[in-house]
């Protein structure tokens, strides 16, 4: 797989493969300029609702959390109800997860965020990819995220390090979320309306854990097919199970991509050949049947790709910012479904 130079974000059109290379091969990433248009757009609008000459009352920007939803903040403790969120919500605990789904996450992170419907500043985006691409890894436990409403303890401690809190490993040491910013020549940043909220509503800690098992799980798939024609060779088995004439009369994808993949292994072969018009009627089930058990597979891990592909391009937050239609609406987006659970679980297995 090419390690991409630089993978632009502008939350449309990321893919599993750009994830891959961003959190295992160490590809950088950079706001796209249309992610950026978006973002100014949407920031001007929570702006307005956070100003105390709109009169809106909107949740997570002017109004408390939780049972506090109808307290009124008022705009020159806007900066501390961020701040105060994202400590309150770092609380997990637990083993750190490794630092490939760290970097899976901050990526996933910035290109919910430069999807341009969650309002947070441009800086604030471009401070986060500057600590994934300058090795300014958060250190995040990988136990609290409350699943049925996101990631929030995760992406909690995800933020933290960018306000100069925290924990982060810089250079294979774990240090201060400060001393990380300091030593890489960068600045922690001052949260805005909403940017907490904006920091820690999602479910990219999930989406990263999704997206490197399921390139994993895909290499699986490829490593079954060979192990299948590996066992054809040996055992002497015959490659007419694998013909397409056969798996066509079962149209089913994973099937027919299966069997054509050994069979191609299995072309040219002087072993299969030289026993081709031997006395044995039949293979056993566990050679002329694979492709029926690795197509199975296959066809799920099509299913898995189709819903995490979209998850990762995904907006993920509430209230959502539409300025379309100028509005701030409040909304079920952080909330994931039972499928995704379903796949999340997939992956972590696959992985």
């Amino acid at each position: 797989m090419a390690v991409a130079t630089s993978v632009q974000l502008n939350g449309d059109d990321l893919t599993i493969r750009d994830v891959w290379s961003v959190a295992v091969e160490g590809a950088m990433a950079a706001l796209a300029d249309d992610g950026k248009t978006r973002m100014k757009a949407a920031r001007a609008l929570v702006d307005r609702a956070a100003s105390e000459s709109s009169g809106e009352h909107t949740y997570g920007i002017n109004t408390g959390f939780g049972r506090f939803v109808s307290k009124a903040i008022p705009p020159e403790l806007s900066e501390e109800l961020q701040l105060r969120l994202l400590r309150s919500h770092a609380c997990g605990v637990g083993e750190p997860y490794p630092d490939e789904v760290v970097r899976a996450a901050m990526v996933l992170r910035a290109n919910a965020l430069a999807k341009g419907y969650s309002g947070a500043r441009i800086a604030t985006v471009e401070l986060l990819l500057e600590c994934l691409n300058r090795g300014v890894l958060p250190v995040v436990p990988s136990r609290g995220s409350v699943g049925a409403s996101g990631d929030l303890a995760p992406l909690a401690h995800l933020a933290l390090p960018l306000v100069g809190e925290g924990s982060a490993s810089y250079d294979g040491e774990l240090i201060s979320g400060a001393d990380a910013l300091a030593r890489a020549g960068l600045e922690p940043v001052r949260l805005q309306a909403k940017e907490g909220l904006s920091l820690v509503n999602g479910t990219q800690f999930m989406g990263a854990v999704g997206a490197l098992g399921l390139v994993r799980a895909r290499r699986l798939a490829k490593t079954a097919d060979i192990a299948c024609a590996l066992c054809v060779e040996a055992l002497q088995g015959s490659s007419v199970s694998f013909i397409p004439e056969i798996h066509a009369l079962r149209p089913l994808r994973g099937q027919a991509a299966s069997a054509a993949n050994v069979l191609r292994l299995l072309e040219g072969s002087a072993i299969n050949a030289a026993h081709r018009w031997c006395d044995k009627v039949q293979d056993a089930y566990s050679l002329r049947c694979a492709p029926q058990v690795h197509g199975a597979s296959r066809d799920l891990l099509d299913y898995v790709e189709q819903t995490v592909a979209v998850e990762i391009n995904a907006a993920t937050d509430n209230p959502l910012v539409l300025v379309d239609r100028g509005e701030l609406v409040s909304n079920g987006t952080p909330v994931l479904s039972s499928c995704w659970v379903v796949t999340t679980a997939q992956a972590r297995t696959a992985g």
